[in-house]
């Protein structure tokens, strides 16, 4: 499995089996060519989460999952949507994902209803992780930690609208993961965030702090 920063909260997940984008808000890699993309998952209707999946949808028949009422707004846009609610998995060929309660706000274009916002536990190839999505520190992230035993977890850092590093931590001990993916920070000045005090903060954890530039790929 190939894992890909496309800046903000946006990445690409290759599997065997396809091609994944989450939150494709691109303005931070606007040469992004979305080739070979199976599955878009969003996790909450505001525009630098929604980004360009619908267009994304449309152009390469992708199915969006995301909750009911995102998904019914995608699909009268032209998109193919699956919608979904908290709490149970879905099975895709390449493993399964569950969404789990966020807690943040959802608005399209900042006017209409969204649902509820979400995050998604993921298991792909022998591995799972969490995208927290926006969301403030959560005792859900235990249940998370619990039940599902992520092996590391995507979270917003910068504060302002999401957690902010001090509470991203806690969400990390929490989660009780062994890596963390720094995200949602630097974008636009309200969510600047120092990454080095992150770095450091996670390590002083235990954890392996994982700082990825925009269009840099892991393997996992």
């Amino acid at each position: 499995m190939k894992i890909t920063y496309l800046g903000h909260s946006a990445f690409e997940i290759e599997t065997k089996n396809g091609k994944i984008l989450i939150d494709p808000f691109l303005v931070m890699c606007p040469d992004y060519k979305p080739e070979g993309i199976t599955d878009i998952f969003v996790t909450h209707a505001h525009g630098d989460h929604l980004g360009n999946a619908i267009e994304i949808s449309k152009k390469t028949g992708a199915k969006i999952t995301a909750i009911f009422e995102l998904a019914n707004y995608c699909s009268s846009q032209g998109a193919t949507a699956n919608g979904i609610g908290l709490g149970a998995w879905i099975n895709y060929p390449w493993g399964r994902v569950i969404a789990a309660p966020a807690f943040h706000s959802s608005s399209i274009d900042y006017k209409y209803n969204g649902g509820c916002p979400c995050g998604y536990v993921f298991e792909i190839e022998g591995k799972t992780f969490y995208h927290a999505g926006d969301t403030a520190l959560t005792g859900e992230m235990k249940t998370i930690g619990e039940l599902y035993q992520p092996d590391f977890a995507m979270l917003p850092i910068g504060g302002h609208y999401t957690m902010d590093i001090e509470h991203a931590v806690k969400a990390a001990e929490w989660l009780e993961v062994s890596a963390v993916i720094p995200m949602h920070y630097n974008t636009f000045e309200a969510i600047n965030a120092n990454i080095k005090d992150f770095e450091r903060q996670i390590r002083e954890l235990g954890k392996m702090p994982v700082i990825m530039g925009v269009n840099q790929s892991i393997e996992i």
